[in-house]
């Protein structure tokens, strides 16, 4: 939900603000033992050369140690005692880290989502988490403020997925609905080409617009909340739209994948600033 770097700023996991400049120091320990605990459990679903058994096995390692948290009893990794300090001092619902492990084992097993629908379900699991976690580690859990995280992190999450499309094609993986692929005559052979035409300009702007509403829709958090950590809300929401307006002027994902410069993040941060 809140931003690192240019390259991180609308990423997977590198939305977590780990060690971030503008996350005030008393959250930086909590929000960096959840971060290690995600980006580890991504990793074993997406990196190296592990076999899918391999990897649900590893996975179902991930949840011991959440039934260990949960039982009262001590992890037996480190990783997941610093994870279980964090939990018991923010009130942390495990359920959360659960839902995380959900989306990283639909990642071993699903490559293909039939429908929007499918893909806002997955998105639920691997990005929305993260953005309630902080707002439990910030003690802003309230409804309104979780409805609207939810809404900002499934937009962060699909902007990958749109910004990505080589990448995850690389990985055996289609993010875009296959009803909307059909809807605007876009075949995974030309993804796989990465052939520009009408069509693919079409759907790429189809999926900007839907997305920017949804950012739109989660951005009155970041005046919501506080201080330094509604400015980095804000600062991440401007950063997420920035790239959907570099979407616009050129979905050509393939040969110019956008991307923020210095120069656009001291734009954004300025403006953040000025957010009244």
């Amino acid at each position: 939900m809140v931003a690192i770097t240019p390259e991180q700023a609308v990423g997977h996991y590198e939305n977590f603000p780990v060690a971030s400049l503008l996350l005030p120091r008393k959250y930086r320990k909590a929000v960096a033992a959840v971060y290690h605990f995600a980006r580890h459990a991504d990793d074993l679903a997406d990196e190296g050369d592990a076999t899918p058994e391999e990897r649900l096995a590893a996975l179902a390692a991930c949840r011991a140690e959440l039934a260990l948290m949960a039982a009262g009893h001590k992890p037996l990794t480190a990783r997941y005692q610093a994870l279980a300090v964090a939990t018991q001092q923010y009130q942390i619902p495990i359920q959360l880290y659960h839902d995380l492990l959900d989306a990283f084992t639909q990642d071993v097993t699903k490559h293909r989502f039939a429908d929007f629908g499918e893909l806002i379900y997955y998105c639920r699991r691997s990005a929305n988490p993260i953005g309630r976690i902080l707002l439990h580690i910030f003690g802003l859990a309230t409804p309104r403020n979780l409805a609207l995280s939810d809404g900002i992190c499934s937009a962060l999450q699909l902007i990958n997925f749109w910004q990505d499309a080589e990448k995850d094609w690389a990985n055996g993986r289609v993010y875009f609905p296959q009803a909307d692929l059909e809807r605007f005559g876009v075949s995974e052979a030309q993804i796989a080409a990465g052939e520009i035409n009408a069509n693919w300009r079409r759907l790429m702007a189809f999926q900007v617009q839907r997305s920017q509403k949804m950012l739109h829709a989660g951005a009155p958090l970041g005046k919501i909340l506080p201080g330094r950590v509604g400015l980095e809300i804000r600062l991440t929401i401007l950063g997420g739209d920035a790239i959907l307006e570099k979407l616009k002027l050129e979905p050509d994902v393939f040969r110019h994948r956008p991307v923020l410069v210095w120069r656009d993040w001291l734009r954004l941060l300025w403006r953040a600033l000025r957010v009244k």
